[in-house]
């Protein structure tokens, strides 16, 4: 019998990711920066996914694709686009079964997402509007504060003693804020803090909306910043789980539905 093979295409502003699966087991995965031709990065990131899943079937031989993010629709060689938010619960469900709540921060939105005990999505909240509360924020304020990328902020932070207060709730506002607290003398693990903490308290006044209850789990690009993950658990007071590679939970959830669609 032939191995059937399946895959999410996760299409977001900032990356895009694949994921292959067969037999509900995960055969390999990439992510590349979306750039500027979504069609091409789409094709580009299921090809790589394909090879480093040693699988030798081309993109048009695949049993199923299902595509998800800002950028579905421009996946054409997509069986079917299915919203982010129905496949973010079900990549959080199928790692982690307790999966109840979800926050994901990602390059341009972020989003909260309650679950029931089946793994259902009960109710959402998304913030796509504003660059504040994403990883956009904190890739501006990472040139700012002239530490490279923003995976040097997260262990930066954990060495403050006393985060600055970051009250702009405008990007541009806060970049002022920043610049003006380092020019009196402030030191960048407290900045860093305190921008951590300011893209949490945005974040949890959009989550407290749904009901969030444990287990969180905490995904997208800025899930990978441990400065992130101490100011959310700090702030809803309970843990805060992250999947070994967060990134790729919305492409998982695709290639799930893809699984179930045959």
């Amino acid at each position: 019998m032939t191995q059937k093979i399946f895959a999410g295409v996760d299409v977001g502003a900032a990356t895009a990711k694949t994921v292959i699966l067969s037999d509900n087991r995960m055969l390999g995965y990439a992510i590349i920066p979306t750039g500027y031709d979504v069609r091409l990065s789409a094709q580009q990131v299921t090809v790589e996914a394909l090879k480093r899943s040693g699988v030798s079937k081309s993109i048009d031989k695949l049993d199923c694709v299902i595509a998800t993010g800002y950028g579905r629709h421009a996946v054409d060689f997509a069986s079917k686009a299915v919203t982010e938010i129905i496949c973010h619960a079900k990549g959080a469900h199928f790692l982690i079964p307790g999966t109840r709540t979800i926050i994901d921060i990602g390059g341009q939105d972020s989003k909260a997402i309650e679950l029931d005990d089946q793994g259902n999505v009960r109710d959402f909240v998304m913030n796509d509007k504003c660059a504040a509360g994403t990883g956009r924020f904190l890739d501006v304020m990472a040139q700012v504060l002239q530490v490279g990328s923003i995976d040097n902020m997260g262990p930066m932070s954990l060495e403050s003693r006393e985060p600055c207060s970051i009250g702009s709730t405008c990007t541009i506002f806060a970049e002022s804020e920043v610049i003006s607290l380092r020019a009196a003398g402030r030191n960048r693990e407290d900045l860093i803090a305190g921008l951590h903490r300011s893209i949490v308290l945005r974040v949890a006044v959009m989550a407290r909306r749904l009901n969030i209850r444990p287990e969180i789990i905490f995904t997208g690009g800025v899930a990978k910043n441990v400065g992130v993950k101490k100011a959310l658990e700090e702030e809803f007071g309970m843990a805060i789980s992250v999947p070994e590679e967060p990134q790729i939970i919305g492409a998982l959830g695709a290639a799930l539905l893809a699984s179930e669609a045959t």
